[in-house]
C-alpha cells in the first residue's frame, strides 16, 4: 500500500533522525537501499565507457588493433550493463508507481474499475452471488 505525501515525509523525517543519532546504522541502511546500488552501477557503466572510448581512440591513434578492440569491447559491455541495470531498476519502480497513480485516482475506500485485476474482479462476483444466496436471493 503506498503511503500518502505527508506519511512519506514523515517516515523520511524519522530515517533523518535515526542517522543523525546513529551514522554507523545510517550507513549499513544506506548500502542496503537498492537506489543506492542502481546509482553506482550506472556510474561504473558510464565510466566504463569513457575508459573503452578512450582506448579505441588510442588505438585508432596508435594503430594498435588490440586496443581498438579492447574498447570496443569495454564500450559494449558498459552499455549493456547499463542497459540492463536500468531495465531492472525501471521494472523495479514502474509497478510501485502505477500502483500510487491508482490509490491516488481512487478515494479513501473506493475501487476503481481499472485498479482491480482480473482475479479480483471474479472475487468480488463471487462474493457478492454468495452474500445474495446467503440473503436468500437465488437470481444472478
Amino acid at each position: 500500500m503506498p503511503l500518502s505525501e505527508h506519511e512519506q515525509r514523515q517516515l523520511e523525517q524519522i530515517e533523518q533522525a535515526l542517522y543523525r543519532e546513529d551514522p554507523k546504522f545510517g550507513r549499513l541502511v544506506r548500502l542496503s537501499d537498492p537506489r543506492v546500488h542502481y546509482k553506482r552501477k550506472l556510474v561504473q557503466g558510464f565510466v566504463g565507457v569513457l575508459v573503452g572510448a578512450g582506448l579505441l581512440a588510442a588505438g585508432i591513434v596508435t594503430r594498435h588493433v588490440y586496443l581498438e578492440a579492447a574498447g570496443a569491447a569495454i564500450v559494449l559491455l558498459s552499455l549493456v550493463w547499463v542497459l540492463i541495470t536500468w531495465r531492472r531498476h525501471a521494472a523495479r519502480v514502474r509497478p510501485a508507481r502505477a500502483k500510487a497513480k491508482l490509490a491516488r485516482s481512487a478515494g479513501p475506500g473506493e475501487r476503481s474499475g481499472a485498479a482491480l485485476t482480473r482475479r479480483a474482479r471474479l472475487m468480488e462476483r463471487m462474493e457478492e452471488r454468495w452474500r445474495r444466496r446467503q440473503e436468500g436471493d437465488r437470481r444472478m
